[in-house]
């Protein structure tokens, strides 16, 4: 087959999830979580109920942790399975055997050859990303995928480039990490299961928790980073603010969301700790501006006490939990 799609979406029409929309403060998270929150919801599934990873968020001393779902809680919450390609022929023949049954291919891709990152990396930058892989069209070399906020579709040179066709033979060359996605087992739960299966989740993320504060452990890390920021430029901070701050005050925002989502379906004292993690992404929102000034003007600026209210905010917040997690 030379035309294959797994849920013929098309790109100019498609809605995307309420997670990126306009209202988000943080529209795009990082590129694995944003193409699962849109797989699952043009699959009709509530991608909110998988965010109880979110709670066990961490500075890893150079980097935010780089929030992921994890496989198993995808198996348990909607029966998506999900695990690795073994890429051991051409990636375009993989997709179009997986697509035509119905399944998603998770890919690296470069950004380069990704339009719908227009203004940014497209043929301006060579940068890494992950797509999912919707629909594929050989004979007019089109291609249906999930990348950041939405669905997107692209053609020509960019289908050729992103499958490296048309090119001599590089041995070289290592292919892309892959991963294959199977809904043909999916549960679509009433919302009420759905989120006592959640809940459960909920009990062992949190006690995966950081055991100690990492705002607190992020707020010291800066400000040492800051001064020698300033002197690398404004483009080695938006790397830095990208693993850092973005990843940070991105994840809390979804850990905020699905607090509240909770609150919808279980009782209303499970949306009460989320003002806590909407304190920490907006605060994250404003280090990322205010902390750019400071690269870019290479001025003082002391950061010390908005890390000390959002390291409250994170105590005050899983103590609250705590008490969720033990009823």
């Amino acid at each position: 087959m030379t035309v294959v799609s797994a849920w013929n979406l098309d790109s100019t029409s498609y809605a995307r999830s309420p997670l990126h929309g306009e209202s988000a403060l943080w529209i795009e998270k990082n590129c694995y979580i944003d193409v699962w929150i849109e797989g699952l919801h043009a699959a009709k599934l509530d991608p909110v109920a998988a965010l109880p990873f979110t709670l066990a968020s961490d500075f890893e001393g150079d980097q935010w942790t780089f929030f992921k779902p994890s496989h198993s809680d995808l198996t348990a919450l909607y029966g998506v399975v999900v695990q690795e390609l073994n890429v051991w022929k051409p990636l375009l023949e993989h997709a179009l055997f997986h697509v035509a049954k119905g399944r998603l291919i998770f890919t690296e891709a470069d950004a380069y050859w990704l339009p719908d990152t227009s203004g940014t990396d497209y043929r301006t930058n060579h940068v890494k990303s992950t797509i999912a892989i919707e629909s594929v069209d050989l004979e007019r070399r089109r291609l249906g995928y999930f990348h950041n906020a939405s669905y997107y579709s692209l053609e020509g040179e960019d289908f050729a480039r992103t499958f490296r066709l048309d090119l001599p033979p590089d041995p070289t060359f290592m292919p892309f990490f892959a991963e294959l996605a199977r809904f043909d087992r999916v549960e679509r739960l009433p919302p009420a299961e759905l989120a006592a299966r959640s809940r459960d989740l909920f009990r062992v993320w949190y006690a995966r928790r950081p055991p100690q504060n990492p705002i607190q452990a992020f707020g010291q890390s800066f400000t040492r980073d800051l001064e020698g920021l300033k002197e690398q430029g404004i483009a080695a901070y938006h790397a830095y603010a990208f693993a850092t701050v973005r990843q940070c005050g991105a994840c809390f925002e979804l850990s905020a969301e699905y607090l509240r989502w909770l609150g919808r379906e279980l009782g209303a004292e499970w949306s009460a700790p989320a003002r806590h993690f909407d304190s920490i992404s907006n605060g994250a929102k404003a280090l990322i501006m205010k902390a750019a000034r400071a690269v870019v003007g290479k001025k003082a600026v002391d950061f010390n006490p908005l890390f000390a209210e959002l390291a409250e905010h994170w105590e005050d917040g899983m103590t609250e939990l705590g008490a969720l997690a033990r009823g």
